[in-house]
This record gives structure tokens, sequence and C-alpha cells, in this order.
């Protein structure tokens, strides 16, 4: 089933065209890995609604990503639990890692740095989400061995300065 299709699917369960908005972004930033202007456009099509109304839902939901992201995107909670129990610390730490800053994508493409304002995770802080994938109770060395599984599952070599070993708990 191509994008147009899943889209009208999906549409398809709404009593208007509106509401299906969300999930026709969804499918579409999951076909082009982001959504970039002429997407968001095509979706408006598609569903016969204002452009204004994809592009508002678009750039409003961090979610959503109007610019190409890396294959990881590693988006880092820097709400008030997080903060405490040391998300600063982890922050500067995959920015000196990775070399680049928050907001920023590394050059091979592989990972892009966010923080997000809240995962709703506070149990397991600090948190970060990586695709679909929740990593709690995080610390340098937790973060070390899920950069070099990332690399790793991406046919990557790890790190020399990261260790390739999963601490306990993961």
């Amino acid at each position: 089933m191509n994008m147009r299709e899943e889209i009208e699917a999906a549409a398809a369960r709404y009593p208007d065209q509106r509401s299906a908005i969300m999930p026709a972004l969804l499918i579409a930033q999951k076909e082009h890995g982001h959504l970039p202007g002429p997407v968001l456009e095509e979706v408006a099509d598609i569903l016969n609604v204002e452009r204004i109304w994809v592009y508002e839902l678009a750039t409003f939901y961090t979610l959503f990503h109007t610019e190409p992201v890396g294959m990881f995107h590693l988006q880092l909670c820097d709400n008030v639990s997080c903060m405490l129990r040391g998300s600063e610390d982890l922050l500067r730490h995959l920015e000196a890692v990775l070399g680049i800053k928050k907001g920023g994508s590394t050059p091979d493409g592989l990972f892009t740095l966010s923080t997000v304002e809240c995962l709703g995770a506070c149990e397991v802080a600090p948190v970060m989400q990586v695709g679909d994938d929740y990593h709690g109770d995080l610390d340098i060395a937790r973060i070390n061995a899920l950069l070099d599984r990332l690399r790793a599952a991406a046919g990557q070599t790890t790190g020399a300065d990261l260790t390739a070993a999963t601490p306990p708990g993961e």
C-alpha cells in the first residue's frame, strides 16, 4: 500500500478529514523520514483540508520533523525530574561524544540530538527516547553502551572512547 492509500484508509476511520491529520502525518513521516513542505502539502491535498491545518500540527508537536533527522533520533528529557537526576551532564556528554550540539546531527547522518520537555517516565529519570524506545535510569556508562549498540545496529564500529559492555539491568 502506498502513502496515499494508507492515508486514505486512516482518514476513512474519521467522520471529519481534519481529525485524520495526525495519523496522516505519522504515515507520511514514516514514508519520507521527515516532513518537508511539499510532503505537508501533499498530506493536505490527500485529506482535502487547509494546508495551514497540516502545517500547524507538523510544527507544533515534537514527534514530527520538518527537517531531516539522523537514523537514530536521541531525545533526552530535560524536565525537572530528569534534570535533578543528571540529564544536563548527560547532554554535555552526548554533545562531546557525538561532536554535535543539541539540535544537530552527526555528519554521517547516524544521530540527531534533541532535548524534549517531558517523556512522562519520571520513575526512570533520567530518560531518553530513541525512535519508539525509552531508555531510563541513564548514566554515562549506559549512554556509552547504548551508543555502541546503536552504532552496531547501523553496521558501524563502536567508538574507541566508548565502552562496549552493557551495564547491568539493560
